[in-house]
This record gives C-alpha cells, sequence and structure tokens, in this order.
C-alpha cells in the first residue's frame, strides 16, 4: 500500500483552555461597608424584614438589600427616608459608622458623603453626639442638581439654610425660597422639601440642623 493510502496521521485534538478564574469583585468604599453594615444591625434590631422594611420605608426590597450589602451606596433620598424610618437624622446615621466624635474636629478628619449620581457632597462639619441636639452641615451641589426629601428624618426638625456660594432654590412644602450668596433660610421640617442648584456653577451652602 502507497504511503499516501494510508492517510495522514492522526492530529491530536487542543488540550481545552484552562478555566478562567472570575474576575474577583471590587471591594466597597470603606465608609460605604460600615454603613451596610449599620443597616444592616439597626432592621436587625427591630427584627424587621426585609420586606417590613420596604413597606415602612417606601424603598424597595431589592435596593434594600443591596445596600445592606454595600453592593451600591444608597442615594441621598433613599438614606433620608432610612433615617426616618429609624429616627435618625441623616448625620447621626453617619456618626456611627465612623469614630467616637471629638470636641475639635479637624477640617481634614470631618466627615464626607456623596452621592455622584445627585450631584451632592455632605460634609459633617461638627459630627452630631448623643448630647447635643445641634450640629452644622456644608453641603455642595452641582449645577442644575435636585434632591427631594419626601419626608423630615426627624418631625419637627429645625433647619438653618445659609448659602454661601451660588444660588440655591429650596421648596418647602409648595413654596419655593430662592437663595442668592449670603441670603439664609429657617425652617421647621414636617413635610417633604427640595434642594435644586440655580446656578450655572453649583452652590455651597451651610446647614444647622437642631433637634426638636
Amino acid at each position: 500500500m502507497r504511503d499516501e493510502d494510508r492517510g495522514a496521521p492522526a492530529v491530536p485534538a487542543p488540550a481545552p483552555a484552562p478555566a478562567l478564574d472570575p474576575a474577583p469583585a471590587l471591594d466597597p468604599d470603606p465608609v460605604d461597608a460600615r454603613l451596610a453594615a449599620r443597616l444592616a444591625e439597626l432592621r436587625a434590631e427591630r427584627g424587621w424584614s426585609l420586606g417590613e422594611l420596604a413597606e415602612r420605608s417606601g424603598v424597595s426590597r431589592s435596593t434594600l438589600s443591596r445596600a445592606e450589602r454595600a453592593e451600591t451606596s444608597p442615594t441621598a433620598a433613599v438614606l433620608n427616608r432610612l433615617c426616618a424610618v429609624y429616627g435618625r437624622t441623616m448625620s447621626r446615621l453617619l456618626s456611627e459608622v465612623e469614630a467616637a466624635p471629638a470636641l475639635l474636629v479637624r477640617a481634614a478628619e470631618q466627615p464626607r458623603w456623596e452621592d455622584r449620581p445627585a450631584g451632592f457632597v455632605r460634609r459633617s462639619v461638627s459630627p452630631p453626639h448623643a448630647g447635643l441636639r445641634g450640629e452644622l452641615v456644608e453641603g455642595r451641589l452641582a449645577a442644575g442638581a435636585d434632591i427631594a426629601y419626601d419626608r423630615p428624618p426627624v418631625p419637627g426638625l429645625e433647619q438653618h439654610v445659609w448659602v454661601l456660594e451660588g444660588a440655591l432654590e429650596i421648596t418647602v412644602g409648595d413654596v419655593a425660597h430662592h437663595l442668592a450668596t449670603g441670603d439664609c433660610l429657617r425652617m421647621r421640617v414636617w413635610g417633604p422639601t427640595r434642594f435644586h442648584s440655580a446656578g450655572p456653577e453649583g452652590a455651597r451652602y451651610a446647614l444647622a440642623v437642631v433637634l426638636p
């Protein structure tokens, strides 16, 4: 038999490519991780299921679940609803995931929290303390940013808003207030409020909060 009749030698099949390990998940921001753990603790302390918390807060179960697992950072509006359910101001909740507040807080040590999709940065200038009723916050809103809160974290909360830079439109209930640089609005909050950055370069303001 001729060599060509015997056929070409069989070529071995290539070895299967080794399976690739899934890409490791990115570690959450440390503040978001501590906030997630605290939110889970607060719900557990009350013995609520995710469904019960969803009914009380008006936030979906999936959003609550992802927030408690630090898979997503809650928006300012979502955090405000949870604060209302748990009877806390936003600053107090954020302070609970930080070290015990000192009497003197240096600028570099003041806790910051950011809601990037909303264009909002919140800095606790004087973190709240259990024995005090007042706190001071700095807020920054990007140009055109608009944040709506459907309820105050604590009913009857007293707030003083002093615009440091830019222009701010604050709606309390059905009344809109237009504030320019240097203007100050005093209000006691019982219902919905809305903060809108009305200037072309964003707004920076000081917010004094006093518990009733």
